[in-house]
């Protein structure tokens, strides 16, 4: 049962998503390593050392990851897969509530995108080139260890590749090759062949197709995919479908077989053991029912928020004394909070993230989120037998196994303990980083070629972390609570980094400026926050098939109108056709360049609109010749005389009452002709006419 005090009431509403909450607070998601085959390396971007990659250990920015030869690995972003095959090298150079951003500097990624909202970006940069993915789909994207060539190939999706100051589209079916750096060429190539990596990225893909667990959980919940196979749903009133694993040992209980480590910027972080020991871990509640520990995830957000550890750390002095065993510095001990028990941060938080990361499960109107009380609580699990755990600090502090070291503590030892809050008072030292089996080899890590490699990025990452040995110091002022923002970027100032990508476009801002034409591939005008592209540009040039073989896109929009391309100032671009109201004009790819003195054509018919334009001579005619209308005057237009055919004398004016459509030129070389007896009986007329005048 809760007990709380008098406070303000606010009312916690279950969202269809998480209100994204203040720019000081940690991101609502992280990655998670939740397969490895072979020698997988992993250093923390805090750290300089690699070490063993460990399951389930939460990935943030500057983390790095390396698979080495015959070695693969698997890790998510909440419904996202990316697979890592031999010999791959991938760091993060982003990750928040809106974005991905991975760098990848050697080897082949498979990546599986289920979804991606309006307002999100996931772009994957590599040392030639930025892609950013553009739809739900399945890719694969492979940087030569050289850092000269990056492959795409999208089976479906949408992709847009951005390097050396130009952008263009790769659509579902098509793949691409870009070839060089400050200077880039790309072409159209074939569709890999299905590989034995990317087979067993399709059997993976199946198995979570056919999860069953996204009946009770989101896809977005990291770890949803291993619950099918280690346990089994089951209803339990009052707390509705709740998840039990399979199999546990003796003395199992909830955060005791695993271990601590510290994980900027949330400070202490539990480490599972089990295959499926994330999602049980990081979000929902534990409770005991039926004489068996069960989960319960709590009501269906599109995206539940990420904690470090969902616990109540216990001590107080008696407390301390009675379970520090092998080892000095006192004990910590801990238990699992039950559901409806608020978590309260450790870290820096606001007001809206402690609403986010409790939504799902404290169901009161009366919670004061700026001042929760946790210490003055009598929390559920506190007095289940067994549910307590404690170690040594010595243990908790060195990343070392807890089940192997751990105290379970009795019911009356834990009744007496005094709950201190959601993390231990322990400051972290280097080992804290992460955990190092003592029998472990030499580690694997990537060549120095691939280390020094930076890559080329559309949207500019944000700065490495601080080394921990930088942060030491200002940790043991304020054991267990990780430093703020504003004391990070303090000591970021003092901290010398090495530049990890290059802009993909050659100018300052986001984006090249628009020419007057508007036909250059960035005609679209710069989206304002984070640079995105949603969907390939209209402008943008689409690859350039090699001789002699033709792309394979489908699902692709209509096939533009050629000859679109860029032409000299003095040379307008001409279309005369009204564009169309309805639909945006389409790509325009550029086979080939033109001439500067050849104008760009339209070849269209004119609209009716249009005024006719006149037929010209079909050749010229001397001076002396008249010019020759076959074709009758229009009514409204007076017609036009004939010249006379023959010379006339100067007091005789020149007439031709014809009409135009009879006047008939002297053909060439010939002497003139006889006049027709109607212009005989004319002439007859005129003379009679002017002897009476006189």
């Amino acid at each position: 049962m809760i007990s709380t005090t008098k406070l303000v009431s606010v009312v916690l509403i279950a969202a269809a998503a998480p209100a994204f909450a203040d720019a000081g607070d940690p991101p609502s998601r992280v990655a998670r390593l939740n397969y490895e085959s072979g020698s997988v390396s992993f250093r923390p971007g805090s750290a300089d050392d690699w070490s063993p990659a460990s399951p389930n250990y939460p990935l943030t920015i500057g983390d790095h990851l390396w698979a080495d030869r015959n070695a693969r690995a698997e890790m998510h972003i909440g419904s996202t897969a990316v697979r890592m095959d031999s010999e791959t090298a991938l760091s993060v150079l982003n990750l928040d509530d809106r974005t991905v951003q991975l760098s990848l500097t050697a080897g082949v990624i498979v990546v599986r995108l289920r979804a991606l909202d309006e307002d999100q970006t996931f772009e994957v940069d590599t040392p030639n080139v930025a892609i950013s993915l553009l739809r739900p789909g399945n890719y694969r994207i492979q940087a030569d260890g050289d850092g000269a060539t990056t492959s795409v190939a999208v089976w479906s999706g949408e992709a847009e590749l951005t390097g050396g100051g130009s952008a263009f589209p790769v659509h579902p079916r098509q793949a691409a090759r870009i070839i060089g750096t400050d200077s880039i060429t790309n072409e159209v190539v074939d569709l890999p062949p299905p590989d034995p990596f990317v087979r067993w990225c399709e059997d993976r893909d199946r198995r979570e197709d056919q999860a069953q667990s996204v009946r009770y959980v989101p896809r977005e919940m990291i770890g949803y995919e291993d619950l099918d196979a280690y346990g089994a749903w089951r209803n339990v009133p009052p707390y509705g479908w709740v998840w039990t694993p399979a199999s546990a040992a003796v003395g199992w209980a909830p955060y005791r077989y695993g271990h601590w480590v510290w994980v900027s910027p949330w400070g202490w972080t539990w480490v599972d053991d089990a295959p499926w020991g994330f999602a049980p871990f990081h979000y929902g509640r534990w409770a005991y029912a039926g004489g068996a520990w069960v989960w319960v995830p709590g009501q269906v957000v599109a995206r539940p928020v990420y904690a470090p550890a969902l616990v109540a750390f216990v001590g107080g002095p008696r407390f301390g004394l009675s379970v520090a065993v092998g080892g000095g510095g006192g004990g910590v001990a801990w238990f699992p909070l039950g559901p409806g028990e608020i978590y309260r941060p450790a870290y820096h938080v606001s007001d809206v993230y402690v609403r986010n990361v409790n939504v799902t499960h404290v169901n009161v109107t009366n919670i004061n989120v700026t001042n929760v009380n946790v210490t003055n609580v009598r929390y559920v699990n506190q007095n289940v037998q067994g549910a307590v755990t404690a170690v040594p600090q010595q243990t908790f502090v060195s990343a070392r196994p807890v089940g192997r070291e751990a105290t379970i503590v009795s019911a009356r030892e834990a009744s007496q303990a005094q709950v201190v809050g959601s993390t231990a008072a322990v400051a972290p030292r280097p080992e804290s980083i992460v955990a190092r089996p003592p029998t472990a080899g030499p580690v694997a890590r990537p060549p120095a070629q691939i280390l020094q490699h930076t890559v080329v990025a559309k949207a500019a990452p944000p700065p490495p972390p601080v080394s921990f040995r930088t942060q030491q110091q200002q940790l043991e002022r304020n054991p267990g609570r990780p430093l703020d923002s504003a004391t990070l970027d303090t000591l970021r100032t003092n901290q010398p980094a090495a530049p990890q990508v290059r802009s993909a476009l050659p100018r300052a801002q986001s984006q090249p400026p628009i020419p007057e034409n508007n036909t250059s591939p960035t005609a679209r005008p710069p989206s304002a926050g984070v640079p995105r592209n949603d969907r390939p540009s209209s402008a943008q040039p689409p690859l350039s098939p090699p001789a002699g073989r033709q792309s394979r896109a489908v699902d692709q929009p209509a096939s533009p109108a050629p000859n679109r391309q860029p032409v000299t100032p003095d040379r307008p671009i001409q279309n005369e056709r009204p564009a169309a109201a309805t639909q945006p004009a389409a790509p325009v790819p550029n086979p080939r360049p033109l001439s500067p003195d050849r104008p760009v054509r339209n070849d269209r018919p004119a609209e009716t609109t249009q005024p006719a334009t006149p037929a010209p001579s079909p050749r010229p005619v001397s001076p002396d010749r008249p010019v020759r209308n076959d074709r009758p005057a229009e009514t409204t237009q007076p017609a036009t005389p004939a010249p006379s055919p023959r010379p006339v004398s100067p007091d005789r004016p020149v007439r031709n009452d014809r009409p135009a459509a009879t006047t008939a030129a002297r053909p060439e070389g010939r002497g003139p002709t006889n006049p027709p007896k109607s212009e005989k009986k004319a002439e007859k007329r005129e003379e009679r006419q002017e002897k009476h005048d006189r």
